[in-house]
């Protein structure tokens, strides 16, 4: 990692000095996800499907697992933007690290809790373990808001069991490691195959919350804005096709994930009714709002909760919209 990142420092201040001649150069823009899913689909059809190519950026996607490790590595500069978790970025911000978020990509909740057929309601889950990707951050924030909401106290009336991603949670479902398992569209379809049935969805209690959004450096970002706002133009493309194209995109996410097509299908029927792909790749201010109360009340922080302005910046979206539109 410590080689990839002083690349990466490099190659952005390299690109901090380009000149208008050799501005349309190809440059090469390491971004990362942190998980190879579902909701991270058009992350990576932009650097699969010639999306980025088309605003002369040469697509290095990377997978960094982990909110905190993608941020660290746009702070280290061996990648430029990170789709991350939401509560990763406010936390950095009131540790007084300068990052800004200036898009969405991941605009809600998808998980739904699968359970096996001895329980047949959410109640039935007191005194149980739940199996989630995180206990401490990201959707264990927002799996401890839904429980509170349904009358459970975390510790004493269930426990979470961290997996780290999603495949590792279905399997502990599947293992009778934990009782029950958050797990999001479509991988919940594939544990009902298995024989096991939902008790909740977590979109009933939380309908608005921004899970995965763009983080970059303030500072690099604003010294490379033009190119930042080619970055955020392809974002905006990729979500629009996503959007309008229901086959040609559940066909490349179902090849992407090793999924049968009609789960593909009826994961992209999901994000898109729910509205969970943004398709102007923007930030759901009201869903980032949420998720910093969630963060605020998760982290015990102390004063009042701040707006989400005090996070994002959208001046690059806006700009990309603004050029798209040939205004």
């Amino acid at each position: 990692m410590n080689t990839i990142i002083s690349i990466g420092v490099c190659m952005f201040s390299t690109i901090a000095m380009i000149t208008p001649v050799c501005a349309q150069t190809k440059i090469k823009f390491p971004y990362s996800i942190t998980s190879k899913s579902l909701g991270y689909g058009p992350m990576l059809a932009s650097a699969k499907l010639g999306f980025m190519e088309r605003e002369d950026l040469d697509p290095q996607l990377v997978y960094v697992r982990g909110a905190d490790r993608s941020l660290a590595a746009v702070l280290g500069g061996s990648v430029f933007v990170s789709a991350s978790g939401s509560d990763a970025h406010i936390a950095a911000v009131e540790r007084g690290i300068d990052v800004t978020m200036i898009g969405g990509t991941i605009n809600g909740l998808s998980q739904v809790i699968m359970t096996t057929k001895q329980f047949k309601t959410l109640d039935d889950l007191r005194g149980k373990i739940i199996g989630a990707t995180s206990a401490t951050s990201g959707l264990g924030f927002a799996l401890r808001r839904y429980f509170k909401a349904k009358g459970f106290e975390f510790g004493r009336d269930y426990q979470i069991l961290a997996t780290g991603s999603a495949g590792p949670t279905l399997a502990a479902l599947a293992a009778g490691q934990v009782h029950a398992a958050a797990l999001g569209v479509p991988l919940n379809m594939v544990a009902a195959e298995q024989g096991f049935h939902a008790v909740g969805k977590i979109i009933d209690v939380i309908p608005s919350y921004q899970f995965g959004a763009f983080t970059v450096s303030r500072p690099l970002a604003e010294k490379n804005r033009p190119l930042m706002i080619r970055f955020m133009r392809a974002m905006i493309n990729v979500h629009r096709w996503f959007y309008a194209n229901k086959e040609a995109a559940s066909a490349f996410v179902a090849k992407e994930l090793d999924l049968p097509l009609e789960q593909a299908r009826r994961g992209w029927e999901y994000y898109v009714e729910n509205k969970i792909w943004p398709n102007d790749a923007s930030v759901n201010m009201e869903g980032m709002n949420v998720a910093t109360q969630i963060y605020w009340e998760a982290a015990q922080a102390k004063g009042a909760v701040p707006a989400a302005q005090k996070y994002v910046d959208l001046s690059y979206q806006r700009e990309a919209m603004k050029s798209l539109s040939g205004l």
